[in-house]
């Protein structure tokens, strides 16, 4: 039963999630990169390039066993969600910018995800374990992620009313079924879990901090502006939890590779709200100290 549940179950429901975030695309959402190609490079270059090289000194810095490390490689490789757009909105950053973040990010992910645990996996691990990701393995990763995402945008296309009634059940079903695996990851190795916590925690927390941070503060340190750097920072701070949880537990077959992902996605959401609070309070005293120079000079 444990086995159907994890090779049949958890692909199928991870398919769904990812159908429900192609019904919130469209063609128009890839276009849109020539309106805003500046800060889309940079928040990609954050995504695959910073963010990854972070993510490697993390698991340097902490010592982190060998395929926990590949677990925080693997879930900074994983892209944005829908939960960036809802995060954005919430606090004020440029939704249609993440809308289209996610769109490539997606499409980008399918290709450079597979490469970067496959790096991870010839790194972290000794010369007698198994390296690397089979091509069929390889193909099995595009498919979770490229497939189900225009499936999704398909359906949008032939039928956007059917689509809209979708969003609220299927994003429902994303919650649950996020909660229902980051349960199913902690319990599957409990006691190495208990074992490795501080470290597994410590490591997974900085990473969340540092996602944040980077996605506002290298945008901004560019000259992209404070709507913008919050979309950016929602995007590239909010990992796809569900995307590399399921990745590791089925393509992996690793609970081990599942834990930074599990713990990632219990404290994320806090983590997100507490950073778009910050920033709007930071954009309060900013705008106020600006009120009361115009002030001052009169």
């Amino acid at each position: 039963m444990d086995s159907v549940l994890i090779t049949v179950f958890l692909p199928m429901a991870l398919a769904i999630v990812m159908v429900g975030l192609g019904l919130e695309l469209t063609p128009n959402d890839f276009k849109r990169v020539r309106q805003h190609p500046k800060a889309v490079f940079i928040a990609l270059f954050c995504q695959l390039i910073v963010l990854v090289g972070i993510a490697f000194m993390i698991c340097k810095i902490f010592v982190l066993p060998p395929m926990i490390s590949v677990g925080l490689m693997l879930l900074a490789a994983s892209p944005g969600g829908p939960t960036a757009n809802l995060y954005s909105y919430l606090f004020k950053g440029d939704v249609a910018l993440n809308v289209t973040l996610t769109a490539v990010n997606s499409i980008i992910a399918a290709f450079t995800l597979p490469l970067i645990v496959n790096f991870s996996l010839q790194h972290f691990m000794t010369s007698s374990q198994e390296v690397g990701l089979q091509f069929s393995k390889i193909v099995q990763v595009f498919a979770l992620i490229l497939v189900p995402v225009i499936i999704g945008m398909f359906i949008r296309h032939l039928a956007p009313n059917f689509s809209e009634k979708l969003h609220k059940p299927v994003r429902i079903f994303a919650i649950v079924f996020l909660l229902f695996i980051v349960t199913l990851a902690i319990a599957k190795d409990y006691q190495k879990l208990m074992t490795y916590i501080g470290q597994v925690g410590g490591a997974t927390f900085v990473f969340c901090i540092c996602s944040l941070a980077v996605g506002y503060f290298v945008p901004r340190l560019f000259g992209i502006n404070r709507f913008q750097a919050k979309a950016c920072a929602f995007e590239i701070g909010i990992h796809n939890g569900t995307l590399a949880l399921t990745i590791a537990l089925t393509v992996m077959a690793s609970s081990m590779a599942a834990m930074p992902a599990a713990i990632y996605s219990i404290f994320m959401y806090i983590m997100a709200a507490l950073f778009g609070m910050l920033l709007n309070k930071l954009e309060k005293r900013e705008l106020q100290q600006s009120v009361n120079n115009v002030v001052n000079r009169a």
